[in-house]
């Protein structure tokens, strides 16, 4: 084969003839994203208050939001701005272990009930309190078929939200849950305000003709049946338009503008719960280019530069005025399939493209080494992975052998899709190269990242390049969105996999509670994908993101989230 970095230099010309498929939709999975996934004119001005305190953060990203609501979609993008504006119930510290958020303490009441007492005092941004109406009001609706949210999938099995009193809920499942406390850290267990929640339902009512009040759509929502099933098909569409325009949490920042396509900008809550934090203006700016960010960053107009590549890590740490903060992930890169077309429908092509794939050539090439292989979907500090599985690894023999096997000596033609992200751009690029060994002619084209999304989950797709972050910790959170039957497009089974036994693992790995029980579970739901093939585990990869010397304690986390409560700028 050809040296990889000789292939990646030439395929600049063949990426200036690719198609960019403009899209303005505002509507990640994602799943999880290399893009970091805006912000209004800065002079770069570092100047703080006494202390180093105050000042206004710049953050260049790669990508732009798709959503302020939290309800919405699943992309880390959104989610890197939302963690500032919400808070959840439960929180996960450095050690993936659930710690207190609203919530301040739980007790599980029996196997299917907990009852959490909630923090007083907490004011959302609009100035109406938190309480457990407002738990109340923040899960129906994201559980609600109306809402039709990507991230239903979490809380899915929540029959019951109970106020006891003000500062007091009971939550109550369909069956033992035991990530139930993990994912109610999620982004998706952001509390919006009830007022806001009220606001886009009637909205959502008024648009769709429903001629109801909130109070009756209520009633019937609870009551359950056809009927409700009828109205929420109704206004499903005019759902979350309200929500996403009045970003209302108990966060520590609070929206002060936004511009589609160009940035997020983001003010401090001086009514914080906890400690005010000391920025006083964070700008999330949509900066494309991978060469403008970094130069941005050098020159002060931002102070964080998100998703450097690991091309640019010795430009980043050299700069004496920059240096680069390299995270170790829960995260997971990969080449998708689309088994619901053919000729990948058949196990057998899927397993020899998977054989055909270098991984640690991608990893040396492309990531420049950063990174490990990934022999599933899971990262090895996930709960629920299994060293012992073995993945379908490079063997180009085996691959020309399985293609014989399905009838395919001949080879056939399909498309890859990757968004903007250079390095998922030259993996498509070296698959198109590799593929040519098993007579493969692999059509490379580019989205953007709005519309790449919404086709995947559409199904529109042969073959894709994206990742998936494990958020939770959990192997249920790493498999069941990716694999499970009812999670088709858009919540995270892009691959559009059905699989009875599968499905009935990752049910059974849900509902039960002891923990080697569950590894048990999990261990053989791995060994089977190996044999299904629905994706073909490229890498388990590093976050790397520029900072300006002058930014002090700014992390980001194994979930690619940056943690900006503590930031400050100094001269």
């Amino acid at each position: 084969m050809k040296n990889l970095k000789l292939l990646l230099m030439l395929s600049l010309v063949l990426i200036l003839s690719f198609a960019l498929a403009a899209c303005t939709d505002d509507s990640d999975v994602d799943p999880e994203s290399d893009s970091a996934d805006g912000g209004e004119e800065s002079s770069g001005d570092t100047e703080g208050g006494e202390g180093g305190e105050g000042g206004d953060l710049v953050i260049s990203e790669m990508s732009d939001i798709v959503s302020l609501d939290p309800h919405g979609n699943n992309d880390v993008p959104s989610s890197n701005v939302r963690s500032n504006i919400y808070d959840t119930l439960t929180v996960l510290d450095e050690n993936m272990e659930v710690q207190p958020g609203l919530a301040t303490e739980w007790e599980q009441l029996d196997d299917n009930t907990w009852e959490f007492t909630l923090k007083e005092g907490v004011m959302f941004h609009d100035g109406t309190e938190f309480n457990a109406e407002a738990v109340e009001a923040n899960l129906k609706r994201i559980t609600d078929p109306a809402m039709a949210s990507p991230r239903m999938f979490l809380y899915e099995m929540i029959t019951d939200v109970e106020p006891v009193d003000d500062y007091t809920v009971e939550i109550t499942t369909e069956y033992p849950f035991a990530p139930l406390l993990a994912h109610l850290a999620h982004d998706a267990g952001g509390m919006m305000s009830n007022d806001v929640i009220e606001a886009d339902y009637e909205q959502a009512l008024s648009d769709s003709g429903e001629e109801m009040t909130l109070e009756e759509y209520y009633e019937l929502r609870d009551s359950g049946g056809e009927e409700h099933e009828e109205v929420a098909n109704a206004i499903s569409e005019n759902m979350g338009q309200h929500a996403a325009e009045n970003a209302i949490g108990t966060g520590p920042f609070k929206v002060q503008s936004r511009a589609a396509g160009e940035e997020v900008v983001l003010e401090r809550n001086d009514d914080y719960h906890e400690e005010p934090v000391a920025l006083d203006t964070v700008t999330f700016k949509v900066v494309p280019e991978t060469a403008a960010r970094i130069a941005e960053l050098e020159t002060g107009d931002s102070h964080v530069a998100g998703a450097v590549e690991s091309n640019n890590m010795d430009r980043v740490d050299s700069h004496e005025e920059t240096y680069l903060d390299n995270t170790e992930s829960l995260s997971l890169s990969y080449i998708g399939f689309n088994m619901e077309k053919e000729p990948l429908d058949d196990p057998l092509v899927r397993q020899a493209i998977s054989h055909a794939i270098d991984r640690e050539a991608i990893i040396d090439g492309v990531y420049d080494g950063v990174g490990i292989p990934a022999q599933g979907p899971l990262a090895p500090d996930v709960f629920g992975y299994d060293e012992n599985v073995e993945g379908l690894s490079y063997d180009m023999d085996r691959a020309k052998e399985l293609m014989a096997e399905a009838g395919y000596e001949d080879g056939f033609s399909l498309e890859i899709w990757t968004n903007d992200s250079p390095q998922r751009i030259d993996t498509a690029v070296y698959l198109q190269e590799s593929l040519q060994e098993l007579n493969i002619e692999l059509n490379v084209e580019q989205l953007e990242w709005g519309a790449y999304l919404e086709r995947t989950a559409q199904g529109e797709h042969d073959m894709f390049v994206l990742g998936w972050s494990t958020v939770t910790g959990d192997a249920d959170y790493g498999m069941y969105p990716l694999f499970h039957s009812e999670m088709h497009g858009d919540p995270g089974n892009r691959s559009f996999m059905s699989n009875e036994e599968v499905d009935t693992l990752l049910e059974e790995g849900r509902q039960e509670t002891d923990p080697e029980a569950r590894q048990e579970i999990y261990s053989e739901a791995q060994e089977m994908l190996v044999d299904i093939a629905p994706m073909a585990y490229i890498h388990h990869q590093n976050y790397l993101t520029g900072v300006r010397t002058e930014v002090q304690n700014f992390e980001v986390d194994a979930l690619g989230i940056y943690q900006l409560d503590e930031v400050t700028i100094g001269e």
